[in-house]
C-alpha cells in the first residue's frame, strides 16, 4: 500500500509538471498530440479533443507531445522549410520558451500553494524544549561543536543565527541546514544570556550540520505550529518556497565537501516509498498533521523538480528554454552537429546521476532489509 500511494502522489507531481507545458502549448497555439502520465508502453489511452491521454507503464515522469518537436534539425539545415503553424517549431522562441517553462514553473507554483495551505491549517507535532545536554555527556567518544565553544549541557538555547529556537526540533533543522559553518548561538545559562560562536560538523552520509547535542526526553511534548491568517498564510508560503530553493542549492554544494552521494541522492524508488510512508504515518497522527506534512514534503520534491528541469542539459526543459530565447533574441539556431555533441554529454549526465540515484536506492533498501533480519 505503501508503494501504491507514493506512485500515485509521485504521478500527481508529474501531471502538474506536464499541465504546464500543456496549458501553455494551448494558449500559444501548439496542438497537443499526446499526453502521458508515466513512460513506456502505453496502458491505456483516451482521445480526447485532438490529445491522446495516456497512462504508461513506467510510473516514474511522463511526458507532453507537442506537434513538430523533431523540426530543430529540419529547421537548422534549411530555415527557409515549411512548418504548420500550430507545430512546436511553427510559433516564435519566445513562445517556445514560455512552453518550456511553464512545466517547472507549474510544479514551483503547486509548492508556493501547498506551504500556504500548510501555513493556514497548521499541525501538531512533540518535540523537546530548546534546554539540551551535550553529546558527549552520553558518548565521549564523540566530538561536541557545542562544547568546543563553551556550551554547558542544561544550557537553553535561545538563539542561533539570530533566528529565534522555540524547541528542540527548531534547533536541530537550523542546525541541520549549516553544515561545517561558522554560527552565532545566543544560550541562557542561570538567567544570563551568553553569546558563542561555534563551528559545525557535517554528516557525510546526509550532508546534514552537527552541533554534538542532545535533547531533554523529559521536557517532550505536544506542541503545535504557528497558524496564519489568509493572507499572511500567502505570504509564508512564497517565504517558504525562496527558503527550500536556497536550501536546495545549498544541498548541491554539500555534494562536493566530501558527502557520501550513494547516501545523500534519493532515486525514484526511495523518493515513492517516503512519500507513501508520509502520507500513511502522517494522516496516523491525525488529518491536520497528517496534511501538512504530507504537503510539505510533496513542495520539496517539486522544488526539486523546478530545479533540476531548468538545468541547461539536453532532454530537460532548461536546454530547450536556452535555446528558444537565444534564437529570439539574437536569430541563432543550434547546428544539427552541436545539438548532436551537446544531447550525448547530457545523456551522459543523466545517466551517471540515474545510476547515482539506483545504487542509493539499492543501499537504502538493501540497508532496511538487513535491518529487519
Amino acid at each position: 500500500m505503501t508503494v501504491v500511494l507514493g506512485i500515485i502522489l509521485l504521478g500527481f507531481l508529474v501531471f502538474i509538471h506536464e499541465a504546464g507545458h500543456f496549458v501553455a502549448a494551448r494558449i500559444s497555439g501548439v496542438t497537443v498530440e499526446s499526453f502521458s502520465i508515466g513512460m513506456g508502453p502505453v496502458l491505456c489511452h483516451k482521445q480526447i479533443k485532438g490529445t491522446d491521454w495516456r497512462i504508461s507503464l513506467l510510473p516514474f515522469g511522463g511526458y507532453c507531445g507537442m506537434k513538430g518537436e523533431k523540426d530543430a534539425e529540419l529547421l537548422a539545415e534549411n530555415p527557409e522549410a515549411y512548418v504548420e503553424k500550430d507545430s512546436f517549431y511553427g510559433v516564435g522562441g519566445f513562445q517556445r520558451a514560455f512552453i518550456g517553462f511553464a512545466g517547472p514553473f507549474f510544479n514551483v507554483f503547486f509548492a508556493f500553494l501547498a506551504y500556504s495551505v500548510v501555513a493556514m491549517v497548521g499541525y501538531s507535532y512533540y518535540s523537546a524544549g530548546n534546554r539540551i545536554k551535550l553529546v558527549t555527556d552520553a558518548y565521549p567518544e564523540m566530538h561536541s561543536a557545542a562544547a568546543d565553544c563553551g556550551i554547558l549541557s542544561w544550557d537553553k538555547i535561545v538563539q542561533i543565527n539570530s533566528k529565534e529556537m522555540n524547541d528542540f526540533s527548531e534547533i536541530y533543522a537550523e542546525i541541520a541546514t549549516h553544515p561545517d559553518e561558522d554560527i552565532t548561538i545566543l544560550v541562557e545559562r542561570n538567567g544570563e544570556l551568553l553569546n558563542f560562536t561555534a563551528h559545525t560538523d557535517m554528516n557525510k552520509n546526509s550532508g546534514e550540520g552537527k552541533l554534538g547535542v542532545m535533547s531533554d526526553p523529559a521536557s517532550v511534548e505536544k506542541r503545535e505550529a504557528k497558524r496564519y491568517g489568509f493572507f499572511s498564510a500567502f505570504a509564508q508560503g512564497g517565504k517558504e518556497v525562496f527558503s527550500t530553493i536556497g536550501l536546495t542549492f545549498k544541498g548541491i554544494g554539500t555534494l562536493f565537501k566530501g558527502v557520501k552521494i550513494t547516501e545523500s541522492v534519493s532515486g525514484p524508488a526511495r523518493i515513492t516509498t517516503m512519500l507513501g510512508d508520509t502520507a500513511k504515518s502522517g494522516f496516523s497522527a491525525g488529518f491536520r498533521t497528517g496534511l501538512s506534512s504530507l504537503l510539505q514534503f510533496m513542495a520539496m520534491i517539486s522544488i526539486s523538480l523546478f530545479i533540476m528541469n531548468l538545468l541547461p542539459i539536453p532532454v530537460l526543459d532548461g536546454f530547450l528554454v536556452l535555446t528558444s530565447l537565444i534564437e529570439a533574441i539574437f536569430g541563432l539556431r543550434v547546428s544539427p552537429k552541436v545539438r548532436n555533441i551537446v544531447q550525448y554529454i547530457g545523456i551522459a549526465i543523466i545517466a551517471f546521476l540515474f545510476v547515482v540515484a539506483l545504487t542509493g536506492d539499492f543501499h537504502y533498501f538493501a540497508g532496511l532489509f538487513n535491518a529487519k533480519k
